[in-house]
């Protein structure tokens, strides 16, 4: 069996423009292993619809571009450069040409690239969300290894590509975050009964622990994780629960409980809300957690409290021993 698939472009008003071959395939049909597309197939499939339907798009929207929009007048190239875009099923060059300004008005150049307007980054936001999510997760190593196995992305991608996109990631969110505050709770209780029955209660578990630098390796550095679970939402027909993570370098955050509140945040939290938090007895965890909520309940570890107890009960028994000890 003989397939072929065509790729049709249509303009705004319906009517077909160009008509693309994509793929022509000869599958066989007599084992299971012929059934359907395979990965390679597939990767194939993705990169040529990419690649024609992204020159589509480009070649459209620099064609609008070709025109002074203040007069209508042709606007000159002034060099023709080609420009790469990274996205989720491949790495494509795409046409960059110069043009110079009409001269109908001033203006602070003699010339500029219409398609640094429609590209400011060269990674489409797609891929750079998937790096970001996958890394979060797993090592860079392992999130190369998973979006190269299942997505026909270039094999150039490399651990230092997606450090240096997380990294940009990671630097965004950090601008995009608040400014740090020692509480969270607005109002009075007059206030908070006026709001809304708020969603099921919130459960944050938060923890503390120690790693090795990497450079440094006699030298360690506290690391506090956490996890919030919402326990449901109302607006759903189902409840279930939901969960965010988040973790920081206690010595180096600036905004640990502006990060908090900004996960309780966005798992909806209101301050009429029911929410309870587990920690055990250190004093940058306990503090992290406090005017969060003025329904918050806070439940310490009962492990982490006797292990503090176990400790001067063994130092008050040495002091007993050696008070009884005759002295010579």
């Amino acid at each position: 069996m003989r397939v072929k698939l065509q790729l049709i472009m249509c303009s705004d008003d319906g009517q077909e423009e160009t008509i693309t071959d994509v793929i022509s395939l000869q599958k066989d049909s007599q084992r299971i292993e012929h059934l359907g597309l395979t990965l390679g197939e597939a990767k194939q499939l993705l990169i040529t619809i990419q690649k024609r339907l992204l020159h589509h798009q480009v070649e459209a929207f620099l064609d609008a571009c070709s025109t002074c929009l203040d007069c209508g007048t042709p606007l000159k190239a002034k060099g023709y450069q080609s420009r790469s875009f990274r996205t989720l099923f491949g790495t494509f060059k795409l046409p960059s040409p110069r043009l110079f300004h009409c001269r109908c008005r001033r203006r602070k150049t003699t010339s500029f690239r219409p398609l640094s307007s429609l590209l400011p980054e060269s990674v489409a936001p797609e891929l750079l969300f998937m790096e970001t999510k996958w890394s979060s997760l797993v090592s860079y190593g392992l999130t190369v290894e998973a979006l190269t196995d299942f997505l026909p992305l270039d094999v150039t991608l490399d651990v230092k590509t997606v450090r240096h996109d997380t990294l940009k990631i990671a630097e965004r969110c950090e601008a995009e975050l608040g400014e740090e505050q020692g509480s969270f709770i607005e109002g009075c209780p007059r206030d908070w009964e006026a709001l809304p029955i708020p969603d099921g209660p919130i459960t944050v578990g938060i923890d503390g622990g120690y790693v090795r630098d990497w450079e440094a390796k006699k030298h360690n550095f506290e690391v506090i994780v956490g996890k919030s679970t919402l326990a449901f939402k109302r607006n759903e027909d189902e409840d279930h629960s939901s969960s965010k993570r988040f973790g920081f370098v206690q010595t180096l955050d600036t905004k640990s409980k502006r990060r908090l509140y900004e996960v309780l945040q966005s798992q909806g939290m209101q301050l009429n809300q029911q929410i309870t938090f587990l920690s055990d007895g250190s004093d940058t965890v306990r503090d992290l957690q406090l005017y969060m909520s003025p329904e918050a309940e806070h439940i310490l570890d009962w492990h982490h409290v006797t292990m503090r107890l176990t400790v001067l009960d063994q130092y008050a028994k040495g002091i007993r021993v050696n008070l009884s000890e005759p002295h010579r």
